[in-house]
């Protein structure tokens, strides 16, 4: 999930090979890339897994998971499409302010920076084999880039937070790292990830249904949505897997098994 300026929505459909945006304030979503059955052609998708804007080119930037690349597909113009990344296991992405992609690849556990043009990308986190050790990864999902480029990770199988600083050879533990729970000070399979301007850390802790705050050097973070048993009322949620605010400050979450994104207004 992606939510733009304007508080456009766009939505990876995993299940539906497409992405469908949603305008504020729409009762109906429109197809915007995909919707032509599972597939490899240019104008197909196969079990999108995340999908980002290129604002400033005007593009949708599309993790197609089963087909392993990662494509690039013009709002403007909806038959100008191109792979820019092929051969790939990509499970998130992301784009810095220069314009630069960042791809988590979940079976090399690792995360790379990438440029048009570039053949292998550059790594910025992880890519030391599977492990818990502080220079490694274990199947990275959502990642997240701040101002002065360091990257920070969800790390799925580890159920931690890493932060890894430009240039880093090893991250530091922002959120959880406890082992697997519930407590306060743990997460269970993190997700979706949001770092502010204070470096406070919000994760979709996905299999404890909830959405964590982690303040800067919190030693435990605190619960703002969820955490009330999984379900589907309005203060439940069923396996979150993507968040997202928009410059007013709503939080979006991607409430998987409820099918459905929710906004919530949090301090």
């Amino acid at each position: 999930m992606y939510v733009n300026d304007d508080q456009t929505i766009y939505v990876a459909a995993y299940n539906n090979d497409r992405i469908i945006e949603w305008n504020r304030g729409a009762t109906n979503g429109q197809v915007v890339a995909g919707g032509n059955q599972k597939g490899d052609q240019m104008n197909q998708l196969n079990s999108p897994v995340d999908v980002i804007v290129d604002n400033e080119r005007n593009n949708l930037i599309i993790c197609d998971g089963e087909n392993r690349r990662v494509v690039r597909w013009s709002l403007q113009n909806g038959t100008k499409r191109e792979t820019i990344i092929s051969n790939i296991d990509c499970w998130r992405l992301t784009i810095d302010n220069d314009g630069y992609i960042y791809v988590a690849d979940y079976k090399k556990h690792e995360v790379r920076r990438w440029k048009v043009g570039d053949i292998n990308g550059i790594l910025v986190a992880g890519g030391n084999g599977k492990g818990d050790n502080l220079n490694q990864l274990n199947l990275p999902t959502s990642i997240f880039v701040d101002e002065d480029h360091s990257v920070y990770v969800s790390d799925y199988n580890n159920h931690r937070v890493m932060k890894w600083m430009k240039d880093a050879k090893e991250g530091i533990i922002v959120a959880g790292g406890q082992g697997q729970g519930n407590g306060l000070a743990q997460l269970s399979y993190p997700q979706g990830l949001f770092v502010d301007y204070l470096g406070t850390v919000y994760v979709a802790d996905s299999q404890n249904d909830r959405i964590m705050r982690w303040p800067k050097r919190a030693k435990e973070g605190t619960i703002v949505v969820g955490g009330n048993g999984q379900g589907k009322e309005a203060n439940q949620l069923n396996n979150p897997m993507g968040l997202s605010f928009d410059r007013q400050g709503n939080l979006y979450v991607a409430d998987c098994n409820n099918n459905r994104i929710q906004k919530f207004n949090i301090n």
